[in-house]
């Protein structure tokens, strides 16, 4: 009977222990759970920052890749990494060695930014001084070459004006009809049934800037019906072919100098009126004058 009693004794405090154990084990339990639980809602907000930077280096490597032409490709490699590594994060379920990875590879990628940025900043200070030097220059050649085209135009200009008070000039052009003798001498006439010749004389003036040496001098004359007449002499100049009615060879030596050309007459074109006359040395056009013929 005694042995009974102990042994229900007995088995009610191995009953109570048991009992004991299972609640503590059951709070344990809870308390492990809840702190699980609390552990990855911090591991899990802590993968939320860690995206959050990746997005943000992302968004600053856009930034620096629509900014800037250099190192273009650098960037965009850097950042295409940093995409993949987010994609990868957001795939895993977040843990303390994930977390710890992800963190020791953004300072990695932090480190990597700044460098990148430095030399991006540093490229793009160094194409800036290139770009204000090129400007420098390119306004410098501009007005360089403005004073070289104002300098041509002033020295075109000067050159023409030297031109043309180097030409021959020319007073007291006058035309006639002339009638020439046996003896040679030649007669003044206005009759053109008795006309011979037709004269034409004129003075070349005193000129220092025109060049001294011989000259061809041509001469023009036209009947009133703007017929050539004389002996239909063809010349060639650098303008092209002219055809005049006499010609002479002149040695001007800058000193007036006066001369007659005398052109043949054909009696069909000798008919009465006005008469026009041009004179030119060489092709250059000197003076024009007229007369008239009965």
């Amino acid at each position: 009977m005694m042995s009974e009693k102990k042994n229900n004794t007995a088995l009610k405090v191995l009953t109570g222990i048991l009992a004991i154990a299972l609640v503590a084990l059951g709070i344990y339990t809870i308390k492990f759970y809840n702190e699980e639980k609390e552990n990855q809602e911090i591991l899990q907000k802590e993968k939320t920052v860690i995206e959050d930077e990746l997005n943000d280096l992302i968004i600053k490597y856009d930034e620096a890749i629509e900014n800037n032409e250099v190192l273009d490709q650098d960037l965009v490699n850097a950042r295409d990494r940093i995409e993949r590594l987010l994609d990868s994060v957001e795939d895993y379920e977040a843990t303390y060695v994930l977390n710890t990875r992800l963190q020791r590879e953004i300072a990695n990628l932090k480190v990597e930014r700044e460098k990148l940025f430095r030399i991006v900043d540093s490229l793009s200070a160094q194409n800036q001084r290139i770009t204000n030097a090129l400007d420098s220059t390119s306004i410098a050649l501009e007005e360089r070459t403005r004073v070289s085209d104002s300098l041509k135009e002033t020295n075109t200009s000067l050159s023409n004006q030297v031109d043309r008070a180097a030409q021959l000039k020319i007073t007291g052009l006058s035309g006639e009809g002339v009638i020439v003798r046996n003896s040679g001498k030649l007669v003044e006439n206005d009759r053109t049934r008795r006309i011979d010749q037709i004269r034409t004389c004129f003075t070349i003036s005193a000129n220092d800037l025109a060049g001294p040496g011989e000259r061809n001098m041509y001469v023009q004359v036209y009947n009133p019906d703007n017929e050539l007449v004389g002996d239909k002499i063809v010349v060639e100049h650098e303008g092209g072919a002219m055809v005049y009615s006499a010609s002479s060879k002149v040695y001007y030596e800058n000193n007036e100098l006066d001369v007659c050309l005398l052109a043949n007459t054909d009696e069909n074109k000798l008919i009465e009126g006005n008469y026009k006359v041009y004179v030119y040395a060489e092709e250059v056009l000197l003076g024009t004058g007229s007369f008239d013929l009965r």
